[in-house]
């Protein structure tokens, strides 16, 4: 595994931490969900870390990434994230080669 594919994968530690902040529900729908999503996407260089990492249900995971409704989405995963991290910028999120 290279270290970028590394560093956006999601770590277990991770998965208890996100699991733990969002007390196991999704963070658009409030039903049971998974810390699996990234909210600046893998593909766009997102560290699988716990400030870029959501609770998300199944169905809002599939709206996050295949619906008109990703703007709306991303902003309050946004607006959720910087509540816990609020001195943390999207840029600290993305990789970056070293």
């Amino acid at each position: 595994m290279n270290k970028r594919t590394k560093a956006l994968a999601i770590s277990y530690e991770v998965k208890c931490a996100v699991y733990r902040r969002d007390k196991g529900l999704c963070i658009f729908c409030g039903r049971p969900g998974l810390p699996e999503a990234h909210y600046i996407p893998r593909s766009h260089g997102g560290l699988g870390i716990e400030e870029n990492i959501l609770t998300v249900c199944r169905d809002c995971h599939r709206r996050l990434d295949q619906t008109t409704e990703r703007p709306a989405l991303l902003q309050r995963a946004k607006e959720h994230l910087d509540l816990w991290y609020p001195n943390f910028s999207d840029d600290e999120r993305v990789y970056r080669k070293e």
